[in-house]
């Protein structure tokens, strides 16, 4: 507004937050004067609307960390008060209606809370991107010229969706950060708000154009004289700046879909896109330097996440004492990794890592970001635990399945088999030998994400149902490991792992694991069952003591017969260890796991594609039963906990 005020007149000026000050009183013609009160008016209720809506936000954050601390129902007493019963069946009730996904085509893999949530946020800024605005034509005079302008609400407006853009900015970074100040208030992990923060980018690029456009339209159409105007307008620094930052942010929304992260490999698009981020904030502040509060506060943000990175290694590596044989890097203590590789050259290579480092104990469904040193500095890659976390007096133990793709993980697989001498690189073996012996350094940065088992085992959930595919078993595999040794033998908590792999040598992955479980499932029957699907290779062929014989070593070979089949431990009635099968149907494990079950809610931890995750939220959400738990009844009370760590 300073070029239509005259700031040689000796007049006061009136401060607006964010803006230009106003002359006061004015001194241009009536038109003129009446397009200015509608302009501040318009700008300090979008202030105004701004500040609401961080209000609001922070708001929600307070009673739900007050609610979290005020709420405890983990005691034996409380899980038999009303109390317990009305939180239990609200939570109830909003999975039975809010867990499946809505409008995979649009959202993708996502539940109706998720979109809920979304479209609130959406009608709020709906909303109040339009009241408040005067919605009116002035034709006012150009001096010493026969051309008049235009004026009217479209500038205002405008600058409204560019102010909400500005003041979701520092929002986005929140969603987006790996050190969520969000998780530490609600609890839930981190990788959860990718959804909103993918979202309400798009919203901010939709704000952005449309407020490019409106300017476009009111400095290069409405406004004479043409194309003077236009071209003294857009040689400005401010306008300039602002046409680099939608430069800028049209590149952010690109090169984040799909196609453009398969063009690039997705660990260019993850330091492309944090690294473009700044510099459009920084770009953003030239632009509207008048609201530069929120563009520092989303430079504060972001550096408190990669400073909060880096003290969390140095937490893990230097404060802590070493492992027996650690390594030593700038002062830091890093394990080396005992590899394990798997070679299988139709469904991709897979690594095991073992290693010892002396740390406090994670909970149990966390994870760790891995940075191996050897191979590169640049990368972390997330990866869940497949060891319990305990006391041991040599550290932590860690042990982490990882499926060789592309990049990094490929080049692991290759030092893996390149260390072992004597024998071929991984991507052109065909025998499925299992070697260990090469090591690797290992940074660690964690651990990340939701407890999904209470430490002590004194408030476990009543029974667990674990489903799985390929490595997802790493995330369901602790929580089992961990249950077997924390309830008595005399409950009557149900324990159950379906786990889908392509190949029976799949199995030799957690070898060790899969012993333990199976010596514990032959004397605890009734509560521990594991159902392995082999869904494409065919069974062992008929032989005498078969059945006995892949009970006793479920990672053996054997020739084949018809493709589908699995491996159960207990053996089943019918005691055969061998049952012709496919992918299971999912709906029909859930339900019959819950036939079975006698008392206490039920949970069910789950890793694989996004196929498996969907089933899943559409059968739990179905057995949730609002009016059984409410009643007592333990089968309508039913959890779902995801590993869906896939960012985009």
């Amino acid at each position: 507004m300073g070029h239509i005020q005259d700031f040689t007149a000796d007049s006061a000026w009136e401060a607006h937050w964010g803006y230009f000050s106003r002359q006061i009183p004015c001194t241009k013609d009536a038109g003129t004067c009446a397009y200015l009160d509608a302009v501040y008016h318009g700008h300090d209720v979008t202030m105004l609307y701004s500040f609401i809506l961080w209000a609001v936000i922070v708001g929600i954050l307070f009673l739900w960390a007050l609610g979290g601390r005020l709420v405890r129902l983990d005691s034996p007493m409380q899980r038999q008060s009303a109390l317990y019963r009305l939180a239990r069946t609200i939570q109830s009730a909003v999975r039975r209606y809010l867990l499946p996904e809505a409008w995979p085509g649009v959202f993708g893999h996502t539940t109706r809370l998720q979109v809920l949530v979304f479209l609130v946020l959406l009608g709020y800024l709906f909303v109040f991107t339009l009241v408040g605005i005067t919605y009116q034509t002035w034709t006012t005079p150009i001096s010493g010229s026969s051309q008049h302008n235009i004026r009217s609400g479209l500038g205002p407006w405008a600058d409204r969706i560019g102010v909400l853009a500005f003041a979701l900015t520092p929002l986005s970074i929140l969603l987006a950060s790996r050190e969520s100040l969000l998780s530490l208030i609600t609890g839930i992990p981190y990788h959860h708000f990718t959804f909103l923060h993918r979202w309400l980018g798009y919203i901010i690029y939709a704000q952005a154009a449309l407020h490019t456009i409106g300017w476009t339209v009111v400095e290069g159409k409405l406004y004479q004289p043409q194309p003077a105007h236009w071209n003294s307008f857009v040689a400005q620094p401010y306008i300039i700046w602002g046409i680099v930052a939608m430069i800028l942010l049209t590149f952010l929304v690109l090169h984040s879909t799909k196609r453009g992260i398969q063009l690039t490999g997705y660990e260019c698009f993850r330091k492309a896109h944090y690294m473009v981020a700044m510099v459009y904030v920084g770009a953003c502040w030239a632009h509207w330097s008048k609201l530069y509060c929120w563009m520092l506060a989303s430079l504060g943000v972001w550096g408190l996440d990669r400073g909060a990175r880096l003290v969390r290694i140095v937490v893990l590596h230097h404060l802590n004492l070493p492992a027996p044989t650690p390594s030593s890097w700038g002062g830091l203590h890093i394990p080396e990794a005992a590899m394990q590789l798997h070679p299988n050259p139709v469904d991709g290579d897979v690594l095991r890592l073992d290693f010892h480092h002396n740390h406090d104990p994670w909970h149990i469904g966390q994870h760790f970001f891995l940075v191996f040193p050897a191979l590169s500095l640049l990368q972390a890659h997330p990866l869940t635990p497949c060891s319990v976390p305990d006391t041991h007096p040599t550290g932590q133990q860690h042990t982490y399945i990882i499926r060789a793709r592309k990049g990094l993980t490929r080049e692991l697989a290759v030092s893996a088999a390149s260390a072992a001498p004597g024998t071929p690189k991984p991507a052109g073996e065909t025998t499925h030998m299992t070697r260990a012996g090469p090591t690797t350094p290992v940074l660690l940065c964690g651990p990340y994400g939701q407890a999904i088992e209470d430490r002590s085992g004194a408030s476990l959930p009543g029974n667990l149902l674990c489903i799985a595919g390929g490595t997802g078993i790493t995330f369901v595999l602790p929580p089992i490991l961990h249950r077997i040794t924390a309830l008595s033998p005399a409950s009557d908590s149900l324990i159950e792992l379906i786990w889908m792999i392509r190949r029976k040598n799949d199995m030799h992955w957690i070898a060790p694991e899969l012993e333990i479980l199976q010596r514990v499932a032959s004397t605890t029957a009734k509560t521990l069952r594991v159902r392995i699907f082999v869904t494409r290779e065919a069974a062992p062929a008929p032989a005498e003591d078969s059945a006995s014989e892949d009970a006793k070593t479920p990672c053996c070979g054997g020739s084949v017969r018809d493709p589908g089949w699995t491996v159960e431990f207990p053996l089943p009635q019918e005691s055969s260890a061998l049952t012709s099968a496919r992918h299971p149907d999912l709906h029909a494990h859930v339900a019959s796991f819950l036939e079975r079950v006698v008392q206490g809610p039920t949970r069910v931890l789950a890793s694989g594609p996004p196929g498996v995750i969907s089933a899943l939220r559409t059968a739990v959400a179905r057995h949730n039963q609002p009016g059984k738990v409410w009643r007592g009844e333990a089968r309508g009370d039913v959890e779902l906990v995801v590993d869906d760590r896939v960012v985009w």
